[in-house]
């Protein structure tokens, strides 16, 4: 029995190619990007490089890029680090409660510190209203923090719209990208976010990798303590061949991206539409013209997460979901509950099956096909 994966939200397939360009450099160049004889020169080289080319696909400045170990790091240091460092122009927050936990408990860290914090509501498509926003903003609020597309469901927030929102005043806009980056076309000369994470295993690159957009201007305290790397926003010798190999995964999904986003949009359909056929009941999380093309959050009433993904796994489909199951009780998906309220049956019975690199047709009909037969047995 062939296994399918059907999580890459989690995590995504390293491309063949990333692999590739970054063997030479594992076996090549070790010297410290730092040092100023030819072995440091050579890392140099691949340092600035991937840089440059990151950042002309933002529309951005190589001066604003900041390489990090991931999103996780890359939220931390623009979530802390940018009230930290404006903590004296106010100790206001604005961001969701369907945050990636990345989001959430860099800004629960930042309440035991003194700060207030604002946790604006979705609505049952899981979407964060522009006015929500505009009323929750104060004087004293000194960062919005607001994800582009949710990591449970798919949903695109009105980046834009925040964004032009927030134009005139003093508060900084951080948008955790990590879900939309490789399918959304992101110009940073137009969006107006002044902050942006992403992380490189979610693209087909490898793990350990990622970066933060900083936008010339934005006053940003650094959270490590050592070298003057990353123009003193983040100290320690930079991941040489982890840079060789984002780079590789960005040049990849600026030339597929349409590519992958009639592919994936294709797979969610069709996943959708076998399961139709198979006479499942079911329910789908959040308007599907409102989500990415990748992700698709299904409700399956009657049952329960860990229920279902353990069956799942046995018949060798992965898939993922935003509830924690631990010793024997399940913790419900903190986004769904902010979408249908605390104790929803859909909060306990909802998978995530996200498409990607590691698919094609066949999988995605067998994979709906022996879902389908895990719920009928199962109901």
């Amino acid at each position: 029995m062939k296994s399918i994966y059907l999580d890459h939200a989690a995590t995504s397939p390293v491309h063949q190619k990333v692999v590739e360009d970054m063997m030479p450099v594992y076996k090549d160049v070790f010297g410290n990007p730092s040092s100023v004889h030819q072995f440091g020169r050579k890392a140099r080289r691949i340092l600035d490089e991937g840089r440059r080319r990151i950042a002309t696909g933002l529309g951005a400045n190589e001066k604003e890029i900041v390489f990090t170990s991931g999103g996780t790091e890359a939220d931390n240091l623009a979530i802390i680090g940018t009230a930290r460092a404006n903590e004296k122009k106010g100790k206001h927050i604005i961001t969701t409660s369907i945050e990636h936990h990345a989001t959430l408990h860099a800004v629960e860290y930042l309440e035991s510190q003194g700060f207030e914090v604002t946790y604006l509501p979705v609505d049952e498509n899981g979407l964060v209203k522009v006015a929500d926003v505009k009323e929750a903003l104060r004087e004293d609020t000194i960062l919005v923090s607001i994800m582009m597309v949710n990591n449970e469901i798919g949903s695109v927030q009105p980046i834009s719209g925040i964004a032009e929102l927030l134009q005139d005043h003093q508060a900084y806009f951080h948008s955790d990208i990590v879900q939309a980056y490789g399918l959304v076309n992101i110009d940073v000369s137009t969006l107006g976010v002044d902050l942006m994470a992403v992380s490189g295993h979610k693209i087909n690159g490898p793990k350990g990798i990622g970066f933060l957009y900083v936008r010339e201007g934005t006053v940003l305290e650094s959270l490590q303590y050592g070298g003057e790397q990353e123009r003193k926003r983040r100290a320690g010798t930079e991941n040489i061949p982890g840079v060789k190999g984002l780079q590789t995964a960005v040049e990849i999904i600026e030339s597929e991206r349409m590519n992958y986003k009639e592919t994936y949009l294709h797979y969610k359909q069709l996943f959708l539409k076998t399961l139709k056929e198979e006479e499942v009941v079911f329910e789908v999380n959040g308007l599907g013209e409102e989500t990415v093309e990748s992700i698709v959050n299904i409700s399956f009433p009657g049952l329960n997460v860990e229920t279902l993904l353990t069956n799942f796994d046995l018949s060798g489909i992965a898939a993922s979901s935003g509830s924690a199951c631990t010793a024997g009780s399940v913790e419900p998906s903190h986004v769904l509950t902010a979408m249908y309220g605390t104790g929803h049956p859909k909060t306990t019975n909802s998978i995530r099956f996200s498409f990607g690199l590691a698919n094609n047709e066949e999988d995605i009909i067998e994979a709906a096909r022996r879902v389908s037969q895990i719920i009928k047995r199962l109901t």
